[in-house]
């Protein structure tokens, strides 16, 4: 047979096969982009952020990557930048992914201020986001959010189920503690916002730096205040800081915190005064107590076992916000492609996708997608955690 006729009838040959369901060709690599805290402050969630997105882009592209809305299969190759849990570097590496990596979407980073940092950016370059931060602002108003959404369950979701253990507890008069930032600002205003509702008074209003390593001047302005519970916002180390400051001071108050403190890191740094601290977070920690009904089990079980096989430890709630950024990612990609408006449109569409944080139902006004089946309220007990009564 003449070559040319050859290579004609073995193009039609491949057709043929690809339309009858055999193995799709390989495409062209599929980027996306990642920036994660992974040094500085906020390294305990970065870094099981970044390694988590690591592990799965292995285990896909061991399968053979996305199959792409044109039949073929795609390699995935995450860009990695780790923005040092700086604002100001978090800027650098995101225009350095959209303008010299040229990635179609972007996941992370880790902080809401190091997130709120490249909303404008993103938001310009028409590049979808996918954070891994908590504050409400980040996907609020919508209107103006169009291009951002994120995978953390919002401050105020989880400010709604504070208040309401608080009040089921009897608690009236609330002593408040944050962290001087983003994360600490925005649950400072849902508390301040949503405590009437729940009849809390908040009777002290005390703030720290993340790098601070001494809050006792706070707590003691704290003891003063009459106060029948504490209420912390932060995440390690500060927050355990100050959860060691409190039970050195001899502080009598049940303690609080937020779902900024959902990993070992906070354990291990707090000690035994990390026993008996209440908190709202996900499910994954106490993945083992949930009932077989429930319809992220299965999900957080297989994570548990991957994370923990790959890295020798257990994984954190925020290497679950990862997780749920890569495969949200991939789903609009199966549909869009690499074209960031198509990705964009397609995130929009997410319907019952089953994460490791919630179960997420995005939508045109809703940029987060969670309700308040992602949250249960967790009880720190023999440094381990279990849930709360």
């Amino acid at each position: 047979m003449h070559p040319r006729m050859l290579a004609v009838s073995a193009s039609i040959l491949g057709l043929m096969l690809a339309a009858c369901g055999g193995t799709a060709a390989p495409g062209a690599t599929y980027k996306i982009g990642a920036i994660f805290d992974a040094t500085g402050p906020a390294s305990s969630l970065g870094v099981p952020e970044r390694d988590t997105v690591k592990m799965l882009e292995a285990e896909l592209n061991a399968k053979g990557g996305i199959k792409g809305p044109d039949g073929l299969m795609h390699k995935v190759e995450v860009v990695f930048y780790d923005n040092q849990s700086q604002e100001s570097q978090s800027v650098l590496v995101a225009k350095r992914l959209i303008e010299e990596d040229k990635v179609p979407v972007i996941i992370g980073p880790s902080q809401s201020g190091t997130t709120l940092a490249i909303v404008d950016t993103t938001q310009k370059a028409q590049i979808p986001l996918i954070s891994a931060a908590a504050s409400f602002k980040i996907v609020e108003p919508v209107a103006d959010r169009k291009w951002v959404f994120k995978t953390p369950q919002s401050d105020s979701l989880i400010m709604e189920n504070a208040l309401a253990y608080h009040k089921k507890a009897g608690h009236t008069k609330l002593a408040w503690i944050s962290v001087n930032n983003a994360f600490g600002d925005s649950g400072r205003a849902e508390l301040q916002r949503l405590a009437p509702k729940y009849g809390v008074t908040v009777v002290a209003d005390e703030r720290f730096g993340a790098t601070d390593t001494d809050m006792t001047a706070q707590l003691t302005k704290i003891r003063a205040s009459g106060a029948d519970c504490l209420q912390i916002w932060a995440i390690p180390p500060a927050a355990s800081t100050v959860t060691k400051n409190a039970f050195d001071l001899g502080l009598k108050l049940p303690v609080f915190q937020s779902h900024g403190i959902g990993n070992q890191t906070f354990i291990d740094l707090a000690g035994p005064s990390a026993n008996g601290v209440i908190f709202p977070v996900g499910k994954l920690l106490v993945a083992s107590s949930l009932p077989d009904s429930d319809p992220q089990k299965t999900v957080l079980v297989d994570y548990t076992a991957a994370y923990k096989t790959a890295y020798g430890k257990l994984p954190t709630t925020f290497g679950g916000h990862a997780w749920d950024a890569f495969w949200i990612a991939v789903k609009a990609m199966e549909k869009a492609g690499p074209d960031s408006a198509k990705i964009r449109d397609e995130i929009e569409k997410i319907r019952n996708f089953v994460g490791v944080t919630g179960v997420f139902d995005f939508s045109a006004t809703d940029h987060n997608g969670l309700d308040n089946r992602a949250v249960t309220m967790v009880k720190i007990d023999g440094g381990t955690w279990k849930p709360a009564e």
